[in-house]
């Protein structure tokens, strides 16, 4: 019973409340049907004005009325009145004839990838031509497969097995006699019997070797390589590529099908030789490149593979000769294939094998001498000779001239690599960075590419060389001035000059990508020597020094050359505090301590100039870096305040009271004294003030919102409600955020209020909560709303201030600020219905309920209705 009279005195309570609702609703509601009457009314009128000429236009014509003739009179000749002139016809525009030379040019189609050439290819091979014999023999050559195995395992045939793979095999001779005698009149079908036929035998001789033991390896080995060397004589004979291919195939797979896991590898690498010599023999006749790119593919391949899994140093002296055997076969296979093409082809020159067959071996042969530098370095010097060689011998050659080219580049970058080799890594990236830098200067100057990509990979090569000086460690006992700072100093600066080289040449991408190369390796070089050899604690302040005098150097820089690169490196220098300084604090809390006071002033002294320089200069680099000085040094002061208040032991009011005062002062500076933010751009600052304001603003609104999640402890002083150093930085951030809102655009501007009045509610609502904290004693977790104390505290101020809205609103005239009390008092209403109602039982419930009713009843003597605002709207 005691519920329902709740209930019951809560709608009574309500029923105001949602009253004044219905009569904003109905009083906008009359608002827009008035308007909509007189904009109804408007359009009658012209209507009106409009009807009768549109009336006099759409009337149709009237006849006049015939009288009869007498009979006796002849009736006039009718007189023909003129046609009505016909409404001018406009021509159509001419088009316009295109030119030939704007047309459409043909679009070229792109050329298709390996993977669709080969699709084609094998569409082409199971759709023209004979395609029942090829397929025919495919499907055979894998029946016979699987007969003569499942024969094998069933044991259905009554013979002896020896007659029965004899039986196999003389049929499989049949055929391959029989299209032989095919091959002109019938070639296709010939040849597709005489690659099946020999298959057919290659699988008969496994048979006889693997499944049964009726032959022993030698001699199945033996009878593979005639089978394989006949294939390839059928081939050259009839100039069939797919049966050499067919044949090399079965080649290079015999030794593995026919291993026997006794791993003789010099057997394995003659068998090889032998099938590389009739490639060799074969591109002395034919110019088959895919027989060349198989053979050099299988043979290197399934040599790294062995030296991978059985390569031994006491192989070397059997495994070398034939290393250098396939390495010169296929330095001379590529001459053959070029001697047998037509001159002038673009494809007279295989590439694959031309630059595949000197790294790969040099690869297996660096291998096989397990890090052997000095000998590798003769290695490389060997093979920088013989290319120069050929590329000089081939120079007079008017079909092969296309080669002295690339002889001539892997003589270069084989006499290049030696230098690796025979000396320290520091020592090479000294000479190659050097090196590249100055063939790209010669590039640039004589107009030639290929310098300028020597030079360019000859700076990866000492990158590279770099990388492995680090990887074996270092015996460096001083800072800066030892052998791997030099060198990668060198390489920072064969960067640098790369890029001003490029620069001048008015070729500016190139010349950001060796800017960014060289500064990130003087960064980076930095940074390293800092890790090497200054104390952990005392790092950042050491990077910060780098970093300032780096920022010093490109202002230099800048002073000479107008280059946006320098500018935003040094903008982007200035704003590294805003990370350094969080570190400084880490490692030894206040930022200005041990050596950071040092780098502080570094920083000062280079930041002035940075500054200085870049006030002559347009550009975005200009308010980016004059907003990371003016952060960085709110920052350093922020956290400098901080670290004193732990070290006074201070609440946390105060904590962050002393964080937001440095940037405070830097707001007041920008709002009131401009020209000493401004320092040294002066009237310029004038450009980019509105940013630093916005940014400042954001930074205040995260601050305020974080703020309303703190206690506020303000020991050793008492705790005081909105006098506590929490609440009055608070206060002072949101306060800064009304200044400006309030001279911000037309659009904020209309905005700011709802913005304003929220950010106002939540600061008085933190402040309640931390004064329940502080003086009711209670727990500052979310525990808190479930107490009375905590309700009715909020329940009293938020009466207080929808009641403030109400009435400060009515006598005003701002129907807003009405509806925002107004809005407010519901919310209160729904929370004594929700929540209070929980704590009736207590003096605190009760209290709430009093205090809501008292204030609406005094909302009802000041302000009963809600203000109009007809003048205001019709003056509008």
């Amino acid at each position: 019973m005691e519920g329902l009279l709740l209930m019951l005195v809560l709608a009574v309570l309500a029923l105001p409340v949602l009253l004044v609702v219905a009569l904003v609703m109905l009083a906008r509601l009359r608002e827009r049907v008035a308007a909509l009457e007189e904009r109804v009314s408007a359009l009658d009128a012209r209507m009106v004005a409009v009807e009768p000429t549109l009336g006099e236009r759409m009337r149709p014509p009237v006849a006049a009325p015939s009288r009869p003739m007498p009979e006796a009179a002849p009736p006039p000749a009718p007189v023909a009145a003129p046609p009505p002139p016909a409404p001018p016809v406009q021509a159509a525009p001419p088009v316009p004839d295109v030119p030939p030379a704007q047309a459409a040019a043909p679009r070229v189609p792109a050329r298709p990838g390996p993977l669709t050439l080969a699709l084609r290819a094998a569409r082409r091979w199971l759709t023209e031509g004979n395609v029942p014999v090829k397929v025919g023999m495919l499907v055979l050559f894998a029946g016979v497969a699987a007969l003569l195995k499942y024969a094998s395992d069933q044991g259905w045939l009554r013979l002896p097995i020896e007659l029965r793979l004899a039986g196999v095999a003389l049929a499989a001779l049949a055929g391959l006699v029989f299209g032989w005698r095919q091959r002109e009149a019938r070639r296709i079908f010939a040849l597709s019997l005489q690659g099946g036929a020999v298959g057919v035998l290659l699988l008969t001789v496994f048979a006889a070797f693997k499944l049964h033991p009726l032959l022993p390896a030698g001699a199945a080995f033996a009878l593979s390589v005639v089978l394989v060397a006949a294939l390839g004589v059928l081939a050259v004979l009839q100039n069939a590529l797919a049966l050499a291919v067919l044949g090399l195939l079965a080649g290079f797979l015999a030794p593995l099908w026919l291993s026997t896991g006794e791993g003789n590898h010099v057997a394995l690498f003659g068998y090889y030789a032998v099938l590389n010599l009739g490639i060799f023999a074969i591109a002395w006749a034919r110019a088959w490149r895919i027989l060349n790119v198989l053979g050099f593919g299988f043979t290197f391949a399934i040599g790294t593979l062995w030296g991978v899994l059985r390569y031994r140093p006491e192989h070397y002296a059997s495994t070398e000769p034939f290393l250098l055997l396939f390495f010169a076969l296929y330095l001379l296979i590529p001459l053959l294939y070029a001697r047998r093409r037509a001159p002038g082809r673009r494809d007279l020159v295989d590439g694959c094998l031309l630059f595949g067959t000197p790294l790969v071996a040099f690869t297996l042969q660096a291998w096989l001498l397990e890090g052997a530098r000095m000998a590798l370095a003769f290695n490389a010097l060997g093979l920088a000779a013989l290319y120069a060689l050929l590329g000089a011998g081939l120079r007079r050659s008017e079909r092969l001239a296309p080669f002295v080219l690339p002889y001539a580049v892997l003589a270069v970058g084989f006499a290049t690599l030696a230098v690796p080799l025979a000396l320290s890594a520091q020592a090479t990236g000294a000479v190659f960075a050097l090196e590249g830098a100055g063939l790209v200067w010669l590039g640039v100057r004589q107009g030639r590419r290929l310098p300028q990509v020597s030079g360019a990979l000859l700076q990866l090569a000492a990158a590279v060389a770099f990388v492995f000086a680090l990887a074996d460690g270092n015996d460096d006992r001083i800072a800066v001035a030892n052998a791997t700072c030099m060198a990668a100093l060198l390489l920072a600066l064969a960067g640098l000059a790369s890029a001003w080289t490029y620069r001048h040449a008015q070729r500016a991408p190139l010349a950001g990508l060796y800017y960014l190369w060289g500064l990130a390796w003087w960064l980076g070089n930095g940074l390293h020597e800092i890790g090497r050899f200054v104390e952990a604690d005392a790092r950042a302040d050491a990077v910060l020094g780098f970093f300032a005098l780096s920022a010093w150097l490109a202002g230099e820089a800048l002073r000479r050359e107008r280059a946006r690169g320098l500018a935003a490196t040094a903008a982007a220098l200035l704003a590294t505090p805003l990370l350094l300084a969080w570190a400084q604090r880490e490692a030894h809390a206040q930022v200005f301590a041990g050596d950071g006071a040092a780098a502080w002033a570094a920083y000062a002294l280079a930041g002035l100039r940075v500054l200085s320089v870049l006030r002559e200069r347009e550009g975005s680099a200009r308010p980016l870096a004059h907003l990371g000085w003016l952060g960085s040094w709110g920052l350093a002061f922020a956290l400098a305040l901080v670290a004193l208040a732990e070290t006074a032991a201070l609440g946390s009011g105060w904590r962050f009271a002393a964080g937001a005062a440095p940037w405070l002062a830097l707001a007041a500076l920008v709002q009131w004294k401009p020209d000493v933010a401004a320092v040294p751009f002066g009237a310029r600052f004038a450009g980019w003030r509105e940013m630093v304001r916005g940014l400042l603003g954001l930074g205040f609104g995260l601050a305020a919102f974080a703020a309303l999640f703190q206690p506020g402890d303000s020991a050793p002083l008492p705790y005081l409600p909105l006098l506590n150093p929490l609440d009055l930085a608070q206060g002072a951030l949101l306060a800064m955020l009304a200044l400006w809102a309030s001279e911000a655009s037309a659009e904020l501007r209309a905005q700011r209020a709802p913005w304003l009045a929220a950010a106002g509610l939540a600061f008085v609502t933190a402040a309640t909560l931390r004064a329940a904290h502080h003086w009711g004693e209670v727990p500052w977790n979310a525990a808190m709303f479930s107490t009375g104390v905590v309700q009715t505290a909020l329940t009293v101020v938020w009466s207080v201030l929808g009641v403030a809205g109400w009435i400060l609103g009515s006598r005003r005239g701002e129907r807003g600020l009405w509806l925002g009390g107004a809005l407010l008092m519901g919310v209160v209403l729904a929370k004594l219905v929700l929540v209070d109602r929980q704590h009736l039982g207590n003096l605190l419930g009760i209290v709430s309920f009093l205090a809501y009713g008292l204030l609406c009843t005094a909302v009802g003597y000041f302000a009963p209705v809600p203000p109009r605002a007809a003048a205001r709207e019709s003056a509008t």
